[in-house]
């Protein structure tokens, strides 16, 4: 085991998205099929292939609902989308 002194802590500091977490959550949860959320958050490509699939038959969506939810989902340029309590 390594003394205290040679364990070196990094801390990664992640910015976060000024895209709207609530607005995030409730595009995906009325109009998710359609990938209205996708072009909210700036990924207009994914959100084409959604529109054209129906949010991946539901499935997509689905997955997209839940990593808003946990604070996984990510905009444009990759900064996640946070509530304001995470």
């Amino acid at each position: 085991m390594l003394p205290a002194n040679d364990v070196k802590a990094k801390v990664i500091i992640q910015e976060r998205s000024p895209k709207d977490w609530i607005t995030t959550l409730l595009l995906c949860f009325f109009v998710g099929a359609l990938g209205v959320h996708r072009f909210y958050v700036g990924k207009v490509g994914t959100g084409v292939v959604q529109l054209l699939t129906l949010g991946g038959c539901g499935i997509w969506t689905l997955i997209d609902f839940i990593l808003i939810i946990v604070g996984k989902f990510t905009d444009g340029d990759g900064k996640p989308i946070l509530n304001r309590e995470n």
